[in-house]
């Protein structure tokens, strides 16, 4: 009896604050559907990040005809300077750093050019002009300024280039685009929040009369106060569920079948799993901040 009674205050306020309760599942949903978006993008861009640093690696270029660096003074790397570049690569000083090294060749790292990028480079691009490079695989990709330190300025060395340094940026950038989903989701949810506040005292207002009886024939104050908070944890429910479904269908359609086709270089993408794990994140947090703006703002208002 008394549950029932709960619940049919709730669909009464439900009922008589329907613009408002509609305006609560619609901030709702927008603001929880920033805060899942934003959890993805960081969970892509760890995916990315592991992707990409398992497989970065420094490379040692050895010196070619037209190079211009005081370490290139006497023109194509020697056969011996290549000898002691492999020699000191594979020395226990670098055990700990060095995974694997692979040697290129100017021939294969002419047919590689071709490979990628057409035969039409055969008439801009000779095997001289690209030289030999050692490719080399690192334990812990972090470390790759060791190899930097350990080359650069080596004769026969022409430049030593770590592939994270390109990728950072990248990395960096995608970061600042979590962070500005993040901002305006924080936005959004102190919206939903204020606007749950408003929407439980407007229906408080409203039964003014029924909370006044309900005083006087001795009713406690979470009896009177559990309905309202129940109208808040209701709308927002719905309000993540709408974001919970919104992510899915992003994941699926915008991620699965629309980026994964286009963006080639980007093998490891977020799926309907990942957003598995934040859908009930959203919704949890969803709950608890409406059941907390509603609990606060009828509390006030009774005390009023």
């Amino acid at each position: 009896m008394r549950v029932r009674l709960i619940l049919s205050e709730v669909f009464t306020g439900l009922r008589r604050n329907a613009s408002m309760v509609i305006s609560v599942v619609l901030v709702t949903f927008v603001s929880l559907t920033f805060v899942g978006a934003a959890m993805l993008i960081q969970m892509q861009i760890g995916k990315m990040r592991d992707y990409w640093v398992e497989r970065a690696q420094v490379s040692v270029v050895m010196c070619r005809e037209d190079s211009t660096v005081p370490t290139c003074a006497n023109g194509v790397a020697t056969q011996e300077q290549l000898d002691t570049v492999a020699e000191r690569l594979a020395s226990p000083a670098l055990s700990d750093i060095v995974r694997d090294v692979r040697y290129e060749s100017a021939d294969e790292a002419y047919q590689n050019l071709l490979d990628l990028y057409g035969d039409e480079y055969k008439d801009y691009v000779t095997p001289a002009q690209l030289g030999e490079t050692y490719w080399v695989g690192l334990i812990d990709p972090g470390k790759g300024d060791v190899i930097t330190e350990a080359f650069q300025g080596m004769e026969g060395v022409e430049a030593v280039k770590n592939q994270m340094q390109y990728l950072e940026p990248l990395f960096s950038a995608l970061t600042v685009a979590t962070y500005i989903a993040v901002g305006i989701a924080v936005l959004m949810l102190v919206a939903a929040v204020l606007l749950i506040a408003t929407t439980i005292r407007l229906s408080a207002y409203a039964r003014r009369r029924e909370v006044g009886i309900m005083r006087l024939v001795g009713a406690s104050n979470s009896f009177i106060q559990t309905p309202f908070i129940l109208e808040g944890v209701f709308a927002a429910f719905i309000g993540s569920l709408l974001a919970g479904v919104a992510i899915v269908l992003g994941v699926h359609f915008g991620v699965g079948q629309y980026l994964h086709d286009r963006v080639t270089f980007i093998t490891d993408w977020v799926d309907v799993k990942d957003a598995a794990i934040v859908i009930p994140v959203i919704v949890v947090l969803g709950l608890v901040l409406a059941a907390l703006s509603a609990g606060f703002a009828i509390r006030r208002w009774l005390r009023a």
